[in-house]
């Protein structure tokens, strides 16, 4: 390792220019490429960096380096574009059941969406329980095939998969309807 040496005139006005003070922890940490505090104050202690402050024991950024916790991220954002859209209506129908806090003036506290993954037209249906589902979804399946003139191929759900019975499956299977998993709780 060796030794930085910051005492330089051009480097202090820049740190008063912007409103802090040449022992402002916060600005350090940017300018000796976002090491940690701890390392910081290593280096402190270690006099490994000519002209370095002697921070607090206490001292903490008084800001949070938007740097940093952008570097930190392990996830990638969701992409603005699907790459994986249906080449045809009815390829791939998207399910999902949710749950409302209150009841509706009919008594309904559940809905059942379903999404079709090329056109991404959305059906709603509300209902009552949750065991609806399978209904909804055979007066579904026969409304948009009598519409499109195409059988449904594939339908993809979230693995809860709490609404759906053993006749369900069975249906889904007499017709070669695919069934897919997606992860709950994403896009």
């Amino acid at each position: 390792m060796f030794t930085l040496d910051v005492n330089m005139l051009e480097a202090n006005s820049m740190l008063f220019t912007h409103g802090k003070g040449v022992g402002d922890i916060g600005i350090w940490h940017k300018w000796v490429r976002h090491v940690n505090l701890q390392r910081l104050k290593l280096m402190e202690k270690q006099n490994l960096v000519g002209s370095l402050p002697k921070f607090g024991t206490k001292e903490v950024m008084s800001e949070i380096c938007e740097a940093c916790q952008l570097g930190k991220q392990a996830r990638h954002p969701f992409p603005a574009q699907t790459t994986h859209v249906s080449s045809k209506p009815l390829e791939m129908i998207h399910l999902d059941v949710w749950t409302t806090k209150t009841k509706s003036i009919r008594g309904c506290k559940y809905y059942v969406n379903f999404i079709d993954d090329h056109t991404r037209k959305v059906w709603v249906y509300f209902m009552k329980h949750k065991g609806d589902v399978f209904q909804h979804f055979l007066n579904f399946k026969a409304m948009v095939e009598k519409e499109k003139g195409v059988s449904m191929e594939c339908l993809r759900f979230d693995g809860q998969g709490e609404y759906f019975s053993n006749k369900f499956s069975e249906y889904l299977k007499e017709h070669g309807i695919q069934r897919k998993y997606s992860c709950s709780y994403s896009p």
